[in-house]
This record gives C-alpha cells, sequence and structure tokens, in this order.
C-alpha cells in the first residue's frame, strides 16, 4: 500500500512519520513548501508540488485546518487519483463539508472518509489518538491499516458525516471540561493553595481529567505553546454551533466558550495552547 499525507502541522507531521515506520509512506505535501521538503528529506520519501505527485497513492490522508482547504485538496486528488484509492480526512470541519467531500470523490470512484481525531499533539507524537469515522464501510475496512499507525482507538460511527457529528459531541465536552478547570485553577491561585500539592491532589479525585493533567502545571506557569491553539478551538466551536443549530437543545457551555476564545483572539492570543483561558477566567475571578 502507498501512502500519501498533506498538512503536516502539529499533528499531521508525527502522523506521517508514523506512516512511514510502518513502510506505507510514499509522498509528503504541505502549503509551506519547506515543510514537505524537510520532512521528505528526512524520511527519504517524495515532497509534492502538486495533488499529480500523489496519483500512484492508494491512500491519502489530509489534516489541514479549514473547511476550504480540505475542499480544495479533494477537488485537485479527485482528478488524479485512480479508481479505489481512498482520501482520510482527519481535520475537524462541518458535517456538510465532509458530505461535499464525498460526493466529489465518489464521482470518480474514490473512497472518502472523515475522520476527526482527538488526543491532541501528545496524542499525535505517541500514536495514540483517538479516531472517530464516517463513510462506506468497505472503504473503512480497506483505509483502517493507515488509521492503525497513529491510532490508540478507532471507531466506525456511521456514515459519512457521522465523525464529524461525533468530534462535535467531543468538542462540546472538551470546551465544558476547559472552563471549569480554567475557572478551578483560578481561584486555587487566589486562594493562596500550592500548585504542587493542589494538581495531584485534584488528579486523584473526581477532577480528574486530561486537560488537568497534561495542561494544569503549565497554565499556573504562564506557559501556553500549543497543544491545540485558541484559534482553532473557536473555528471548531463555530462548526459545533453551526451543527447544534435547530437541535432544541440548550448549549450553554458552548455560548460561554465561544466569547471566551474570541475574547483571548481580540487579546492576540490565538497562536496560544487553549489553556491561555485562564487568562480570561483570572480576571472573572478578581
Amino acid at each position: 500500500m502507498k501512502v500519501g499525507v498533506i498538512g503536516l502541522g502539529a499533528m499531521g507531521a508525527p502522523m506521517a512519520r508514523y506512516v512511514h515506520s510502518k513502510g506505507l509512506l510514499t509522498a509528503v505535501g504541505n502549503r509551506t513548501q519547506s515543510k514537505a521538503d524537510a520532512l521528505a528529506a528526512e524520511l527519504e520519501v517524495r515532497a509534492a508540488r502538486s495533488a499529480a505527485n500523489f496519483a500512484d497513492c492508494d491512500v491519502v490522508v489530509l489534516c489541514v485546518s479549514l473547511d476550504a482547504d480540505v475542499l480544495e485538496n479533494v477537488a485537485a486528488l479527485a482528478g488524479v487519483l485512480k479508481p479505489g484509492a481512498v482520501v482520510i480526512d482527519h481535520s475537524t470541519v462541518a458535517v456538510e463539508t465532509a458530505r461535499r467531500a464525498s460526493a466529489m470523490l465518489a464521482a470518480h470512484d474514490i473512497g472518502f472518509l472523515d475522520a476527526p481525531v482527538s488526543g491532541g499533539v501528545e496524542g499525535a507524537r505517541n500514536g495514540k489518538l483517538s479516531v472517530m469515522v464516517g463513510g462506506d464501510i468497505d472503504t473503512f475496512e480497506r483505509a483502517q491499516p493507515v488509521i492503525e499507525c497513529y491510532a490508540a482507538r478507532i471507531t466506525h460511527m456511521g456514515s459519512t458525516g457521522a465523525g464529524q457529528a461525533t468530534k462535535a459531541v467531543n468538542q462540546v465536552l472538551v470546551a465544558g471540561i476547559n472552563e471549569a478547570v480554567c475557572e478551578g485553577l483560578a481561584l486555587g491561585e487566589k486562594l493562596g493553595l500550592d500548585p504542587a500539592k493542589l494538581l495531584p491532589t485534584l488528579m486523584a479525585g473526581a477532577a480528574s481529567n486530561w486537560f488537568l493533567d497534561k495542561r494544569g502545571a503549565t497554565m499556573l506557569r504562564d506557559e501556553f505553546s500549543p497543544g491545540f491553539k485558541s484559534a482553532h478551538m473557536l473555528k471548531d466551536l463555530r462548526i459545533v454551533q453551526s451543527i447544534a443549530q435547530g437541535s432544541g437543545l440548550r448549549l450553554a457551555v458552548i455560548e460561554q466558550a465561544l466569547a471566551d476564545y474570541a475574547e483571548l483572539l481580540e487579546r492576540g492570543m490565538g497562536e496560544s495552547d487553549t489553556s491561555a483561558l485562564i487568562t480570561i477566567k483570572r480576571g472573572a475571578v478578581a
């Protein structure tokens, strides 16, 4: 099997390395050509300069930022991939974007999976991502060996769009946890509690969670290197808001998180990790 990877950011580059470790990687591509050239040289694979450089790939993995990026890449790949090839999209985009991408590729007998991931940069670096997949079950089974290169858990959630719908639910939970952890730790600071004692105490009880474990100590030291960028969280939350419209549900957590991350961007912290949210919460308890 020949595999290409497009999008070599904090998530895509380590995923490409895991694919390479299994002897499957053929080509890598990125909007910033120098990144593709550097990784290709390191791994001794092809550095793509256009979609045509993926023409011999059986599977192409996408890990890009925006809906428009996904559709742009899919449109280009649709014209060059062979029938029976599969595009796996690990980006977080709208359900409708996933369905449009699938239809564009299906017209050329090319399979598509919407397969957003959870687990953060650490999950990508450690090959331990949780992957939620939407698409045809036969397509999923053909592409599963590729996803297994960098995933700890892979779940076929249903037809096209089900992966993105699952990611929307995931982001509701993530947003709520982030809000609670940042508020709690801001309060802990205000009360003068020792972080060296506070954090392990919280982690040993019912308050334990991934965000507290991975970001608690760094946010208390005002270290906000991503991680997961606040600008990307705001983008995801807007997608969640769009998906949730018309559901009849009261999603107060999402509304608060949208306002908070929009404020972080206004403060010029869009490139900071989502744990920068504590800077807003400190003001709220002052």
